[in-house]
């Protein structure tokens, strides 16, 4: 049976990015990962991981007088449905008007570019 699915937070998400790199992790490696780039505290981080735990997207190993905390939600579900969400809500379900946004209003490297041309070549080989 899958797994309900988790909602997180934009600040939830920076934790779960330390997990996702590197687990397990203590509490004071995870607050050392974020303090510095966020500006948060030790309260506010750990307070977000609490929260991740309640909702089960992190599981906690007792391991002596310490915690080991690991994601239970895997980065790839996680980024399937929070892009579905937004091709959903702001471009109406479609990719074309997202691809088409962002050629008009971010610059595409040429790099950017013939990644997407071989996307493209690799969908239109599998619809033969």
């Amino acid at each position: 049976m899958p797994k309900p699915s988790i909602a997180i937070s934009e600040a939830e998400s920076q934790v779960m990015a330390v997990l996702w790199r590197r687990a397990p992790q203590t509490s004071e490696e995870i607050v050392a990962a974020l303090r510095e780039p966020t500006g948060w505290h030790e309260k506010t981080i750990k307070t977000l991981l609490n929260r991740l735990l309640g909702k089960g997207a992190v599981s906690a190993q007792k391991d002596g007088r310490r915690y080991l905390y690991a994601p239970e939600l895997r980065r790839e579900d996680w980024q399937q449905r929070e892009s579905r969400s937004l091709l959903d809500r702001v471009f109406g379900g479609k990719v074309v008007p997202l691809l088409a946004h962002f050629s008009q209003h971010e610059k595409l490297s040429p790099t950017d570019v013939a990644e997407l041309r071989k996307l493209i070549d690799a969908i239109e080989k599998k619809e033969c």
